[in-house]
């Protein structure tokens, strides 16, 4: 196992697969986005040996994001190669849906144990405002194939945007009613890119709870108020779902943190909100040994910064998110 100079174990790797996606949401990049040449990308080969290389240094827990993961062409080969690297528990993704009707029955068959689906109206007005011109329908197929092909527990993810779709929670929530599946909803974050839009229109979690309480009644916490992941969990009386609420901006998960993200250009990058950042792709197309890649991520990993800089006015540019993996 790897730890920081903290004490915290990390073990958990998100892999974006491409920066390319087939939407443009307003939150995570600009409309008229340019993608890197596939030949800048990590190939197949060279996600599976740097899988190989952190399954070898404790790493158990993968998943996959993007841009949109399910673009990436042979993503299923690349699924099954990462779900049968010994050490390998997990291997999940994070997807915007639009592909899964197709997809979802593939990728379970290779080895993909569950989805996030991003989901952040049910209006499909609303929907292809955020998005820029995606169509929910897409998405919603998505998830009930996902769903019928085992890919659960299905979480749904939505950032709340001020003037777009902070109404949505309550609609949004109720779906926890009918459904076993958590309805997450994420404090927008500012970096890169849109900088003054999710700053100027961030919807605090606190809010967001208020608006689902005056809908449904009170939300009573799940498992004792622990974080599932990034997300603080509740549950509705009598729902057979949950809803979670990741407040990355108003309240901090980064004690918790055991996670690093390896970028779809092969950086490795210790914090979301972070511009610290290691090239492990460069050296390994130079021919660099196991061992001095094994000496990359270790040192990465002993400096992964404490948490976010938000709070002192810190916002990391450097990336947009789609370049990022989320």
């Amino acid at each position: 196992m790897a730890f920081d100079r903290f004490g915290r174990p990390i073990h958990y790797l998100r892999i974006s697969l491409t920066d390319h996606c087939n939407l443009r949401c307003l939150y995570c990049m600009p409309e008229d986005m340019t993608f890197r040449p596939n030949a800048e990308m990590m190939q197949d080969d060279e996600i599976l040996l740097l899988t190989r290389l952190f399954a070898g240094l404790g790493f158990d827990k993968i998943r996959l994001t993007g841009g949109e993961p399910t673009v990436r062409a042979n993503v299923v080969e690349i699924v099954r190669g990462i779900a049968s690297t010994p050490g390998i528990r997990t291997v999940t993704m994070t997807t915007n849906g639009v592909l899964l009707s197709k997809l979802a029955g593939p990728l379970a068959g290779s080895g993909l144990k569950r989805v996030n689906v991003s989901m952040d109206s049910l209006d499909p007005a609303k929907f292809k405002r955020l998005t820029r011109y995606g169509d929910i329908e897409d998405v919603w197929e998505g998830i009930l194939a996902a769903e019928q092909a085992g890919l659960t527990p299905i979480k749904l993810n939505a950032v709340v945007v001020r003037g777009y779709n902070e109404e949505d929670v309550v609609s949004l929530a109720r779906l926890t009613l009918e459904h076993p599946w958590q309805v997450r909803f994420i404090e927008m974050m500012p970096f890169g890119g849109a900088t003054a839009l999710q700053t100027g229109q961030m919807v605090r979690a606190e809010e967001m709870i208020g608006r689902v309480e005056q809908a449904f009644g009170p939300l009573t916490p799940v498992n004792g108020g622990k974080l599932d992941g990034e997300a603080r969990v509740f549950h509705l009386s009598n729902a057979k779902g949950d809803i979670g609420f990741i407040s990355s901006v108003t309240a901090p998960f980064c004690a918790d943190c055991t996670r690093a993200r390896l970028t779809a250009d092969g950086i490795l990058r210790m914090c979301l909100l972070r511009e610290f950042e290691i090239d492990l792709l460069t050296p390994l197309r130079k021919g660099a040994s196991l061992e001095e890649m094994r000496s990359l991520v270790l040192e990465a990993v002993w400096n992964k910064p404490w948490g976010h800089g938000l709070a002192e006015g810190e916002i990391a540019v450097n990336r947009v998110m789609s370049e990022i993996g989320g």
